[in-house]
């Protein structure tokens, strides 16, 4: 994989550990997601945290809204144990974690972080005492905390005090700037307050979302500037289908590239009936297509065009796609690497031989008016040219081989 500027020069940033999970401290960017279910029903909980986890979501974020909510956690983490899906869980709390933290301590024994919104936890000396005693209880169980303030959501009294300082500025700056600076001094206003209460500064993530590309990457280019906390990236409400899959990369794109972030959530609005895996793979894709890591191997495919009427190839394209997705389940526990493989399913002559050449796994389909075979390239070798109705299955076979061949077992499994 090519060296990326993104991958060498990341921002300098203090390590935070989420159960077997580090954040920021040089460690590589962490792909998280959130569930959708009701927490109150912790059997449909638990068996989504575990399809996002076994999608690649390294940390899962649940909501914890009610005291039914909070009483399941500890039996959601229950099941997950069970289940072999020791994925660490973190807690989303607004408006009343103060009470469940404190008066379900099961719950916040089972959580491996806590996400507080600054904006949500009330207003005047409420706020400062409710505040606290969700950091207290971090600080009992030596648990992180997400910081994460939104711009839906942000505390009135510190945005009107943050516009009054702007209207009596000599050079007054416009709305824009006045709440990108309201989402940052609430961060770093309540990270301080967090330490002055005793949580330390490796127990400390940051996030300041908004909905908005552009003030995405302005207001984490300047949060980078002003502190040296792991930082949370995302859109607050991406949106559906390709517009949330565009507009989360053309935003954390920028900011990766210019080594800014530590963990990312990519957070889509499913179609109905639509999986809610999509958000961990469309963050994986993100990172692997940036050269920052690697998680399943890259399939290269041809657009089609007029030369390549049939849809085979497109169908095979989508066949080895899904294949390696599924079979990385088995094969990361077995082989080391094999998440760097590339593979390409190429629909012509035209750049099908030179595109399958450059792949560790290659094969040229034939095109409107070419002969009916299929060369297969492997480390731009050919090795085998096939034909008939079992091509997907042959190529497949030779993707099974190649792994078992090139990729060393894990200990434990010779």
């Amino acid at each position: 994989m090519s060296q990326n500027i993104c991958s060498t020069h990341r921002r300098p940033s203090i390590g935070v550990r989420v159960g077997s999970v580090t954040i920021g401290g040089g460690a590589p960017v962490v792909v998280q997601s959130m569930t959708n279910t009701d927490t109150e029903n912790e059997i449909a909980t638990a068996v989504q945290v575990a399809q996002l986890a076994r999608a690649g979501s390294e940390l899962v974020r649940i909501t914890v809204n009610t005291a039914v909510a909070a009483q399941a956690v500890s039996a959601v983490r229950a099941r997950l144990d069970d289940m072999g899906c020791h994925v660490p869980l973190v807690g989303d709390f607004h408006f009343n974690g103060h009470k469940l933290l404190t008066e379900y301590p099961d719950c916040a024994r089972a959580l491996a972080k806590y996400r507080i919104n600054p904006g949500n936890v009330g207003h005047g000396r409420k706020r400062d005492e409710q505040f606290s005693a969700m950091i207290e209880t971090a600080c009992k169980y030596d648990k992180p905390v997400r910081i994460g303030v939104n711009w839906g959501s942000l505390d009135p009294e510190l945005l009107a005090r943050i516009m009054d300082e702007n209207a009596r500025s000599q050079d007054p700056q416009d709305a824009g700037y006045v709440m990108r600076e309201a989402l940052i001094t609430s961060a770093l206003e309540s990270a301080a307050r967090a330490e002055e209460i005793g949580l330390g500064r490796d127990h400390i993530v940051l996030s300041c979302k908004v909905s908005g590309v552009q003030d995405l990457i302005a207001v984490y280019r300047d949060l980078a500037t002003r502190c040296d906390y792991a930082l949370h990236l995302g859109l607050t409400e991406a949106g559906m289908g390709s517009k949330g899959i565009v507009a989360s990369t053309a935003a954390l794109a920028v900011l990766l590239q210019e080594g800014i972030g530590d963990t990312i959530r990519i957070s889509l609005t499913p179609e109905p009936g639509g999986d809610r895996t999509r958000e961990v793979i469309v963050a994986q894709e993100i990172l692997q297509t940036m050269g920052l890591r690697a998680f399943v191997p890259m399939v290269a495919a041809c657009p089609g065009c007029g030369r390549t009427t049939s849809t085979y190839f497109q169908e095979l394209a989508e066949n080895i796609q899904s294949y390696v997705r599924s079979q990385m389940l088995v094969w990361r526990e077995q082989y080391e690497g094999v998440e760097n493989m590339t593979l390409a399913v190429m629909g012509c002559v035209v750049n099908g031989p030179g595109e399958s050449k450059h792949a560790n796994i290659g094969i040229s389909l034939p095109g409107s008016g070419e002969k009916p075979v299929a060369p297969v390239f492997v480390d731009g070798q050919k090795t085998v040219t096939l034909k008939g109705d079992n091509i997907a299955g042959e190529f497949r076979q030779i993707v099974d081989e190649y792994v078992q061949a090139k990729y060393p077992k894990k200990s434990g499994n010779d």
